[in-house]
Order: C-alpha cells, then structure tokens, then sequence
C-alpha cells in the first residue's frame, strides 16, 4: 500500500527496539500486579492507589527523555562534539528532580492517599508503598534521561538491554521478597527500588562512556534543557488531564460506562505503544537529518513515518472493529459493560488512524525542537476542545459515548493543527541547536 522507500529499514531499525523499551514497563507491571494480586485484595488496593500516583509522576517526567532525545539528536546530525557534555546535564538534571520527587512522595504519602480515597488498613500499606518506593525514584529518573540521550545517538539497542534486564530483575528480587522472604506488600516496593538502583547505575555508566571536557552541573548548560522540558512537560500535563477529564465525566454516568471507557481505554493506551515507537524513531531521524542540514531528507523521511503509522492505526481500527463483539468480554462478563462498550466501540475504533497520525507529528515535531508549538496548541486542543465537549457530554447525558466524541474532537484538533504546521517550513530549522 505504501510502496517501498529507502527510509523504511532505517525507521525499523530505531522503531522495534523502541517499541521493545515501551512494552518493557506495562508487561513489567502487569506481573508485578499478578505477584502482589496473591497476597490479596488490600495488598492490590493499596498498590493501585500508590502505582497511580508514582505512574503520575513518571508520566509527568517524560519530557527530560524527550526533550533530551530532541537536543541530542540534533547535535549528534550536526557533528557536535559536546553532546558528552549534555550527558552529564542530563544526568545532574534527573538526578534533582528525582531528589525532589523523592522528598515530596516522603512527606505527602498520607494526604496523597487518603486524598485517592485509600482507608485504614489498605492506606496504612499504601503510604507505607510510597514511602518505600520514593527511595528509587532518582535513580528511575536518571534512567528516564539515559534513554533520551541513547536514543539521541540512535543506540536504542542499549536501552532495551537495561529495560528488560532490570524489569527481569525486578520480578526475582519481588518473588523473593514477598513469598521467599514473606515480606509481603513491603518486599515489593524493596525488589522495585533494588531494581530501579541497578537501572540507573547502568544509564550512568552508559552516559559516562561519551567523551566531555567537562561534567560538572552549569546552569549555562541546563538552561536549554530546561526550556525545552518545561514546554513538553505542560505538553505532557495537558495531555494527562484531557485523558484524566474523560475518565472523571465517564465516572459520572455509572459504574457500567465507567468500567467499559477503562477497557477501551486501556487497549487504546496498549496499542499506543506501536505508534509511539514510530514517534520516537521521528523524534531520532528527523532531530538527526535537521542537524546535519538536510530538511529535505528530514520531510521525506517524516511522510513515511506518517504513512506507516497512520497505516498502523488504520489496520488496528478495522481489528477492533473485528473483534467488538469478542474483546470486551475478555475483560468483563457483565452485561451492562458489554453494552456500553458495544456502544463506544465505533467511536474508539475511530480514534486509531486519528491517533496513528496525530503521534507520528507529534514525534517529527519534538524531534524539529518545535516544542513551543506543541505545548500551545496542544493546551488548545485540550481546554479549547476536548474539555468543552466532555462538559457537553456531561450536561446533555450523553454518556459515554459523549465521552468518546470528545476524546475524538481532541484527537481530530491535534490533527489539524500539527498537519498545518508539518505542511509548512517553520519547523525544519537546520543546524546544531542553540
């Protein structure tokens, strides 16, 4: 359908073991909530409470991977020798937030779970989870920053290497921990801060491989960084709240509308990663292309990554569509949930070639360094947009098929404005970054 072009083996090449290092945590956890699941239902109370706040917060971090990737992958097209240097800002950078994150977890963990709704015994191991897991967050945090910088020099193989190695170690220490030593709840927040110690220890070593003339922390140096972090960061938060404002307006149509939005949610957040890893592979090609001042070569490999993951979410609309009638019952047997999810499956079938091409700029558009475009109008989409047709939703009783249509227009807003910006030139700036 596509035809061939000699960019496919490049993006391939980045997009596999990109999409390996994504699927590396969610596989991760899914284990981690079966190992945990079996000591009981307050144990996996108390560990859904506490993991969505720390998922939260890593989520809410990602911009140090992208905005790392983006300045690095310029500067490595470029031929610039001080891409060692910013390893090290990188890591002096993570390693403060994570500090700070850190501190903060240690003092909020009771009004943070209580303020989740986590009560007396299943709140007393939620907090106790937290404050437990608050000892590796630098250490995740630095590993956040290690991926961006590999991925900047397109050395993704290492990062999936450290991924699966330390998610693999994980699941030892945490059997270990809670059955062998029968340390319960706590022996799996131990096993995650070992395993994120070990994670991070490995993104250092590989940071500290690149040659610089000077790794001492400057602010001169971290300004950039910082810049382009807090656009993807506010990026970032605006997208978490148009997804959190779905689910919250679908809390209010029942607990049958609320229960069928989480799995259609929950498989578009699963598929998410395909396309998400042909958005890292833009986020490298084209950083690297425009760096070594070739915009020409930068758009053409940008339509076919858009092409193939636009095609992407065409092929997985149709096989969920296929599969409507079969998949939800995977996830739930009741009756009332197949309903509704029979009802919002067209709509969620729809958001995938949407959401094929919205990712695919997205990534192109990080990689160009454009980052100030994303965070503006992606807060468009989301207050100008999405909110507004959720409210909708909400007053008029639509339910949750309301809560999709919004879902739909928030995806369709992104679409329009990063295709007009893609279609023009103010994006492909060459050159080494400033």
């Amino acid at each position: 359908m596509l035809g061939r072009s000699g960019h496919d083996r490049e993006i391939l090449r980045l997009a596999l073991p990109a999409l390996g290092a994504l699927a590396a945590e969610p596989l991760y956890l899914l284990v981690d909530t079966a190992i945990v699941g079996h000591l009981g239902t307050p144990e996996l109370a108390a560990l859904a409470i506490a993991g969505t706040l720390l998922t939260g917060a890593f989520t809410l971090c990602n911009f140090l991977a992208y905005a790392t990737t983006a300045r690095v992958a310029r500067m490595h097209g470029a031929g610039d020798a001080a891409a060692g240097r910013l390893a090290a800002q990188a890591m002096w950078l993570a390693l403060a937030i994570g500090a700070v994150l850190s501190a903060t977890f240690l003092v909020i963990a009771e009004p943070a779970v209580a303020l989740m709704g986590g009560e007396g015994r299943t709140a007393t191991m939620a907090v106790n989870f937290l404050r437990i897991s608050s000892l590796g967050i630098p250490f995740a945090i630095v590993a956040l920053a290690g991926q961006g910088f590999l991925r900047g020099v397109s050395d993704l193989r290492t990062p999936l290497l450290i991924l699966v190695a330390a998610n693999a170690l994980n699941v030892v220490l945490e059997v270990w921990f809670v059955y062998g030593l029968d340390w319960g709840l706590t022996g799996s927040a131990w096993g995650t801060v070992v395993a994120q110690s070990a994670m991070g220890a490995a993104f250092v070593w590989s940071l500290l491989r690149f040659p610089a003339d000077d790794r001492r922390p400057r602010l001169s140096a971290l300004r950039p960084l910082l810049g382009i972090g807090r656009q993807i960061f506010v990026r970032t938060a605006a997208l978490y709240g148009a997804f959190a404002l779905a689910s919250a307006v679908a809390a209010r149509f029942g607990d049958a509308s609320l229960a069928a939005h989480l799995i259609a949610f929950q498989v578009f957040g699963f598929l998410a990663l395909v396309l998400d890893s042909v958005a890292i592979a833009g986020q490298v090609i084209v950083g690297r292309r425009l760096g070594g001042g070739d915009p020409a070569g930068a758009r053409a490999a940008a339509r076919r990554m858009i092409g193939w993951s636009t095609a992407c979410g065409c092929l997985f609309g149709l096989v969920l569509l296929a599969v409507a009638e079969v998949l939800p019952r995977v996830f739930s047997p009741d009756p009332a949930v197949l309903e509704r999810a029979a009802v919002l499956w067209p709509l969620f079938a729809l958001t995938q070639p949407v959401g094929g091409a919205v990712f695919a700029l997205d990534g192109i558009l990080i990689g160009a360094g454009d980052t100030r475009f994303l965070m503006r109008w992606m807060l468009v989409a989301a207050i100008g947009v999405g909110a507004p047709l959720g409210l909708l939703a909400l007053a008029l009783d639509w339910g949750v098929v309301g809560v999709w249509v919004a879902l739909n227009g928030f995806l369709v807003a992104r679409l329009v404005s990063l295709g007009v910006r893609f279609s023009g030139e103010r994006w492909a700036v060459t050159g080494a970054p400033a």
